[in-house]
């Protein structure tokens, strides 16, 4: 089992975890800049949850990465 394979199990087992992380990171981020790039990081926000919710589906999570593939 890849690397990426368990991160995508780990994903799926704990998906609410893992949004609540990269809602954290997010806002540490938005905190940090002084909200200079809020309107960026809500759409990587949104970018890392839908990833998460298609994992924890079962799914590829997304296009291969450049060692998976295709």
């Amino acid at each position: 089992m890849s690397f990426v394979d368990k991160v995508k199990e780990m994903l799926g087992q704990h998906s609410d975890q893992a949004k609540k992380g990269v809602d954290k990171a997010g806002d540490m981020f938005d905190q940090k800049t002084g909200g200079k790039y809020a309107d960026k990081v809500d759409k990587v926000q949104d970018k890392g949850n839908d990833y998460i919710d298609r994992s924890s589906e079962g799914g590829t999570g997304g296009e291969a990465g450049p060692n998976e593939p295709r």
